[in-house]
């Protein structure tokens, strides 16, 4: 309610006026203390007696009121005050932080007239799908977050920092339809040339639902994870974004030739992740996207594959290169039905899971915390494969199998004369039918 508004020094003035007041009403109170509770009896008759007890009575009750008056005065004044105070300190952190706009407004004000940016802030989120987040401050400053994209649209790019902050977030892609292939996560933004990290990729889009018909219509992958954005001299690259989800098979029509669930789509890809600072570790690369269910049919589809893992960032000299990321699971088959002659169909196989991304590249990587060894691997872990999907469900055992688990991602390699090869990363599980 803009048209609210308070003086402080208003509410100051009726504070003490009304002290004022209530220091007359006590001192007329007092005054008439003595007069209001010693009336004496006119006669010595009990009527007399009586008739003085009464009025000393009501005295005595005008006093105790008088006096629960007083506080409720001195409450209201007290409270007056304190909203004074709340005022005028509201004031004064207002005026304060008006004069210290006004200062960053007389710098940035004509570094963003000439240059588009600002000297000293943060930049501005996207808004629109698939926007990329502003840049932040050329001095001090974190880069915006992309938007998350429209239908089959890319995710926003994150902002990158200036001398000293950190890159804005990815976008998460747009989910795919039946003409727009999902879209890629959003690459985060690069961090302060100075200290910072990279901004995180945004995550893919997920595919869409295949449609109903079965095999003829195969559900869509989903989009790649966007990459981690770079560290510059101080800082760790960003982590790439995940895979999106592959789309559900879709299920063959009842009477239709076609007797096999749609495909499950694969997963999409792990982003890669970002390059860390001359000091600094490069980013973990982004989760393979989990593959799609087989549809459902007389005989179930094939789960999707999922996603492979993305490659973890490389590092410019000091530091261990980051872990490659994990391969996403492969998706279900698709569950097996019976047809009205009483046949059973099979159940669909489960989908292979995604291979682990392989670990980046170190440099010289002096060990830290958590590492009995002097000298840290200098290249990144291998990323763990993938499990493999589940086989479907059916009215009968029809020898469905599992999908095959995906290889663990290689080690990074160990850069200059002190780093040391990463290791492999694990295969994924073999689920149980």
């Amino acid at each position: 309610m803009s048209f609210v508004f308070a003086v402080p020094e208003f509410v100051d003035g009726a504070a003490a006026e009304l002290a004022n007041i209530g220091a007359v009403v006590t001192s007329a109170n007092a005054a008439a203390t003595f007069p209001t509770i010693a009336i004496a009896a006119t006669g010595g008759d009990e009527v007399s007696a009586a008739v003085a007890a009464l009025f000393r009575s009501f005295g005595q009750e005008y006093q105790a009121i008088s006096a629960q008056m007083a506080a409720f005065h001195d409450q209201v004044v007290r409270n007056l005050q304190t909203s004074m105070n709340a005022y005028a300190s509201a004031d004064a952190v207002g005026a304060m932080a008006a004069a210290e706009q006004q200062v960053l407004d007389a710098f940035n004000g004509p570094t963003k007239a000439l240059t588009g940016r600002l000297l000293i802030g943060d930049g501005a989120d996207g808004t629109l799908p698939g926007q990329a987040g502003g840049d932040g401050g050329w001095l001090f400053g974190n880069g915006g977050d992309g938007a998350t994209g429209a239908l089959g649209q890319a995710g926003g790019r994150g902002g990158n920092a200036g001398l000293i902050g950190n890159g804005g977030t990815g976008g998460t892609g747009g989910v795919g339809n039946s003409v727009l292939a999902p879209g890629a996560g959003g690459a985060g933004g690069d961090g302060g040339w100075l200290i910072g990290n990279g901004g995180t990729g945004g995550t893919g889009g997920a595919g869409e639902t295949g449609k109903a018909g079965g095999v003829a219509f195969p559900a869509q992958a989903g989009g790649v994870g966007g990459a981690g954005g770079n560290a510059w001299l101080f800082g760790n690259g960003g982590a790439g974004g995940h895979g999106g989800t592959g789309g559900v098979g879709g299920a063959a029509n009842p009477g239709s030739p076609v007797r096999t669930g749609g495909l499950g789509g694969a997963g999409g890809a792990g982003g890669h992740g970002g390059t860390g600072g001359v000091i600094g570790a490069g980013g973990i690369g982004g989760m393979g996207g989990i593959g799609g269910q087989g549809g459902d049919a007389f005989n179930g589809g094939m789960g999707g594959q999922g996603g492979i893992g993305g490659t973890g960032g490389d590092t410019r000299l000091i530091g261990p290169g980051g872990t490659g990321g994990g391969g996403g699971n492969g998706g279900a088959g698709g569950n097996a039905g019976i047809n009205g002659l009483g046949e059973v169909g099979a159940n669909g196989d489960g989908g292979d899971g995604g291979d682990g991304g392989s670990g980046g590249r170190g440099w010289i990587s002096i060990g830290y915390g958590g590492i009995s060894d002097f000298l840290q691997p200098g290249g990144g872990g291998g990323g763990a494969g993938g499990s493999g999907g589940n086989s479907g469900a059916g009215e009968l055992d029809s020898g469905a199998l599992p999908g095959d688990p995906g290889a663990g991602g290689n080690g990074g390699a160990g850069g200059g004369f002190l780093g040391r090869d990463g290791a492999a990363g694990a295969p994924g599980k073999r689920l149980l039918r």
